[in-house]
C-alpha cells in the first residue's frame, strides 16, 4: 500500500499546485510529501516533477504517469465503493469545471437535489469559460459547449444546444430586421464576445462566415447578453441562455433559417471510461437525465426548432 500512498501524494501535489498545499490537504509536512515524492521517483527511475522554489512542473514522464495515476486511484476508490456500499455509491470530493453562464443557471440551482441524493458527496464547482487542463489541473471532469475534436478524453453528449440569431424588439424597431446574410453584415450592428468572433452559421447554403461589427468589445457572453437586451444590436445566443427572454417577447428570432452549427453540443468530458469513478458517473447520469434530447429550457421552442428551414424563413 505504500507504493499506492505515494502515487496519491504525487496526485495531490500536482492537482495542489506545490507540496505545501498538498501536504496540508493530507495532513502531512512538506518534508515528508518532498521524500515520497523523491522516493517514488527514485523507484521509477526518473524525474517526475521539476522543482523550483516558487513552483512545480510535471516532467514528460510524469504527465504519463499522473494520467495513468489517475486512472489506478479512481479504480481503486470505485472498489472500495463497491465494497463498502454497493456499485452504486459515491463519495468523496467531486471537483467539476463548468462554463461560467451555464453552470449559473443550469448547474447550480440543482446542486442541492443532487447532494440529498448523494450525502456522502461534496462538490467543488469552478465556473469559467476557459477549456481547462482536466488532467493538469486535477478535474474530474468538464461540461464542455462545444463542437469537440478528436481527444485523448472521453465525451457523453448531455443536450443538444440550439444557437440562434436574435435582437431586442428595440433595437428592431429603430434597425429594422435583416433580409439576408449580406444585409445583416452590411447595415446591422453584431455583437460577439471575443472568444465567439466570426460566427460560423449552418443555412440553406452551407456554413458561412460572418464577422461581427459593434461599438462594445468584450470577453464576456454575458456582457453580450445584457447588451443584446437592452439593445445595443444582434447576437447569436443559445436557447438554454435566452430561452425565457425568446418566450416573454424580449428577445425576437432573426433569419431563422440561420444558426450555429448543429454538431454544437453539451457534452460532459472526463479522462476515461475504462476507470470511471461512481462520483463521476453518477453526476454525469444526474445531468443526463435532467436536461435529455429535449431539454427544459427549450419548452416553449420545441414546434420553430423542429420546422423546416424554407417553414421558418416563411
Amino acid at each position: 500500500m505504500s507504493n499506492l500512498t505515494d502515487m496519491e501524494i504525487f496526485a495531490r501535489v500536482v492537482s495542489a499546485g506545490s507540496m505545501s498545499a498538498a501536504g496540508r490537504e493530507m495532513n502531512l509536512s512538506p518534508a515528508v510529501v518532498s521524500k515520497r515524492i523523491r522516493r517514488l521517483e527514485e523507484k521509477l527511475g526518473t524525474r517526475l516533477l521539476q522543482r523550483t522554489t516558487r513552483q512545480i512542473a510535471m516532467t514528460e514522464a510524469g504527465q504519463g504517469f499522473f494520467e495513468r495515476v489517475l486512472a489506478i486511484l479512481a479504480s481503486v476508490e470505485e472498489a472500495e465503493s463497491f465494497v463498502s456500499r454497493g456499485s452504486e455509491s459515491a463519495r468523496g470530493n467531486l471537483k467539476v469545471a463548468v462554463p461560467t453562464s451555464f453552470g449559473r443557471l443550469h448547474v447550480a440551482p440543482h446542486i442541492g437535489r443532487f447532494l440529498e441524493e448523494n450525502p456522502d458527496l461534496s462538490v467543488n464547482l469552478d465556473l469559467s469559460d476557459d477549456f481547462v487542463d482536466i488532467v493538469g489541473d486535477g478535474f474530474d471532469l468538464a461540461i464542455r459547449i462545444a463542437e469537440l475534436s478528436d481527444s485523448s478524453l472521453v465525451a457523453r453528449r448531455l443536450a443538444p444546444v440550439h444557437r440562434i440569431l436574435c435582437a431586442s424588439p428595440d433595437y428592431i424597431q429603430r434597425h429594422g430586421k435583416p433580409e439576408s446574410i449580406e444585409d445583416l453584415v452590411a447595415n446591422h450592428v453584431t455583437i460577439a464576445a471575443t472568444s465567439q468572433d466570426p460566427w460560423k452559421l449552418a443555412g440553406p447554403n452551407g456554413i458561412e462566415t460572418v464577422r461581427t461589427r459593434a461599438p462594445v468589445n468584450t470577453n464576456s457572453n454575458e456582457v453580450v447578453r445584457e447588451c443584446v437586451l437592452s439593445g445595443v444590436g444582434i447576437a447569436l445566443r443559445s436557447t438554454w441562455d435566452i430561452g425565457p427572454e425568446l418566450r416573454e417577447g424580449k428577445l425576437e428570432i432573426l433569419l431563422p433559417e440561420y444558426r450555429a452549427s448543429k454538431d454544437v453540443g453539451l457534452y460532459a468530458v472526463y479522462p476515461s471510461r475504462k476507470f470511471l469513478a461512481a462520483k463521476v458517473r453518477v453526476f454525469i447520469d444526474f445531468l443526463a437525465e435532467l436536461y435529455g434530447s429535449s431539454p427544459y429550457w427549450d419548452a416553449g421552442l420545441d414546434n420553430w426548432l423542429r420546422l423546416p428551414s424554407k417553414a421558418r424563413a416563411g
